[in-house]
């Protein structure tokens, strides 16, 4: 018999340095296992936990608009946003079919907006949605996973069309757009200002957006919010703009264009003595409402296809002939650079003796000095002015008047029009200068071409005195709790470097206008005393320009005027009455205005009486 013990104990010694290490191996496992629960629990439960915490951005409230009396003009109110929020897994194409149908957007236009989006940011498919649409989400949330309800903040444009091309308009940033704004903090989905002051002051009004830390569950449902920040509203603009002159305004220039069925005008209405713009009108419009929400293919279609171009804003990017207006520059010109004097007779046989350039419908006005010439707004007179003064004086002249150059007002794609010269003759079609060209551009027409915003600036020096203040719309930027964060002063550009008495000469000359000349007609029997000018300018694509320039009061100027129907024929007839319209509207507010102030004034000292 054999004797295996010995062979046992041998092999049982050999196992236990084996056996000694796997329970070392399980010892420093299980002293792990407590070190990382006990030890590091709560930091690996934080780790596990950013695995089903999301942040859900909330969007800021734009900035308020308020004219210059604090009469609101650009708001906001709630609404429904149809949004895609994928937290742990892509939305199913069949729940972006269903969707498509629900909210009437392309199943394209949806991918497109889902291939484009990063992060955990909603992907937005639809603003403003109605009630109806939000109540079948909320019901049937299992046909619609990873869809969700927002409550956005939209913009409300008060006056709908009305000064639309001012306040501008909202849509949601585009990709281009997001390229070139991701350093600023913008983000896709973000609502931004396209147009108007609402495209010049964006980083101003558009406010911090907020959030809220939502912990979700294996199936992306939100179990609760754990922190939330509140967004930070924008901040509120107080305009120079006038609400009751701006909505006076535009009645007179709608009722205008329907009375003589004309489509396009505009006008611009200032204080000279500032620069502050108290009302601009363009004809046709559009309601920026319609892009707050999403504009549809019908609406955008309507505004595209309108062959007078709505959204174009002609008071500051239109550019036309001044046609007669521009007299008030060949005039300052010719008096202040000695072509000629106050007194010196002029005739008029109908034409000008060089060159058979006569008056619109042919009359002869026989002597003239300056002062009738201007009234009756004379042709031949300023012809011959022109041909004193010569192109390159008469350039000179207009580039002080600051023509030719944009003013600078805070409103985006300002046009800086025209100054008539041999140079740009020559970069234009490479051929010389003729005298007849000269005779045209002292009477406004030929290379001359100004925005109705530089023709109210024009009137403006006159009245005041030769300064030129830079045009501004937005008077203040303050906190939605009022205090201040910027205020814009009065900023003069220049002086018209002409004596004095030129300057009241040409005054109490636009004043003739008014009362014997080519003006007196439509403002027979107006109860105050201004200054004013009227124009036709030659238009090749149809009938005439009609434009009409003018300050009030007379005596202390607080307004300047300036009015161009597209397509009007005379200016006497198409653009004065949109004018007396609006000064009429000045007067009668400002009067309305002011005996609501002394009413206020004597019932304060009622009560100050009463309570000693």
């Amino acid at each position: 018999m054999i004797d295996n013990s010995n062979n046992n104990d041998e092999y049982i010694n050999r196992l236990k340095p084996l056996a000694f290490m796997v329970v070392l191996v399980i010892g420093v496992l299980i002293a792990r296992v407590g070190y990382l629960q006990v030890y590091d629990g709560e930091y690996y439960a934080k780790l596990a936990d950013g695995n089903r915490i999301r942040i859900i951005p909330s969007m800021a409230p734009r900035g308020t608009f308020f004219d210059r009396n604090g009469q609101l003009l650009v708001t906001n109110r709630p609404g429904f946003t149809v949004s895609l929020l994928p937290l742990t897994e892509p939305i199913s194409d069949d729940v972006i079919n269903r969707l498509s149908l629900l909210v009437n957007v392309s199943v394209e236009d949806m991918k497109a907006k889902i291939q484009a989006h990063s992060g955990f940011d909603p992907i937005r498919i639809k603003t403003d949605v109605t009630a109806d649409i939000v109540t079948i989400i909320e019901e049937q949330k299992n046909n619609y996973p990873g869809v969700v309800i927002e409550v956005q903040p939209i913009r409300n444009y008060i006056l709908h069309q009305e000064a639309a091309h001012t306040f501008g308009y909202v849509s949601e940033i585009s990709d281009a757009e997001l390229e070139t704004k991701k350093a600023e903090g913008y983000r896709s989905g973000d609502i931004i200002g396209k147009f108007g002051l609402e495209k010049i002051y964006d980083k101003e009004v558009r406010g911090e957006n907020g959030g809220e830390q939502v912990e979700v569950d294996v199936s992306g449902t939100p179990v609760q919010i754990l922190g939330k920040k509140e967004p930070t509203p924008g901040a509120d603009l107080i305009l120079t703009i006038d609400r009751d002159l701006q909505v006076a305004a535009e009645q007179a220039v709608d009722a205008q264009l329907s009375a003589i069925n004309a489509h396009a005008a505009a006008a611009v209405v200032l204080n000279p003595q500032t620069g502050e713009v108290l009302a601009l009108v363009s004809r046709p419009a559009f309601d920026p409402n319609l892009f707050a929400h999403g504009i549809s293919t019908k609406d955008w279609n309507a505004i595209n296809n309108n062959p007078y171009h709505p959204m174009d804003d002609k008071a500051i990017t239109g550019e036309y002939p001044p046609g007669s207006t521009f007299k008030i520059v060949t005039g300052t010109a010719a008096l202040a650079s000695g072509r000629v004097t106050p007194e010196e007779q002029i005739f008029d046989s109908g034409h000008h003796w060089l060159i058979p350039k006569g008056n619109a419908s042919g009359e002869a006005l026989g002597w003239l000095n300056f002062r009738a010439a201007l009234a009756h707004s004379d042709n031949v007179y300023f012809y011959e002015m022109g041909n004193r003064l010569g192109v390159d004086l008469l350039g000179q002249y207009s580039r002080m008047f600051g023509l030719g150059e944009k003013t600078g007002i805070d409103l985006p794609y300002e046009s800086e029009g025209m100054v008539a010269s041999k140079e740009l003759k020559m970069k234009l079609y490479n051929e010389e200068w003729y005298l007849s060209e000269t005779f045209d551009a002292a009477i406004g027409q030929g290379f001359n071409l100004v925005t109705p915003l530089q023709a109210a600036m024009v009137m403006g020096e006159i009245a005041a005195n030769g300064k030129r203040y830079k045009p501004h719309v937005v008077q203040k930027i303050v906190t939605q709790n009022g205090e201040l964060i910027k205020e814009f002063q009065p900023e003069l550009l220049s002086q018209l470097e002409v004596p004095d008495w030129v300057i009241q000469l040409v005054q109490s000359s636009l004043h003739d206008v008014t009362k014997y000349g080519t003006a007196a007609r439509n403002f027979a029997g107006f109860p105050y005393d201004i200054a004013g000018k009227t124009g036709t300018a030659e238009n090749s694509q149809g009938r005439d320009h009609g434009w009409f320039v003018g300050y009030a009061p007379f005596d202390n100027p607080q307004i300047s005027v300036a009015v161009i129907v597209e397509q009007g024929g005379f200016g006497a007839t198409s653009a004065v009455p949109i004018g007396r319209a609006i000064m009429e509207a000045y007067f009668k507010i400002y009067e309305m205005r002011a005996q609501q102030w002394a009413a206020y004034l004597a019932s304060q000292q009622a009560q100050a009486v009463e309570n000693k």
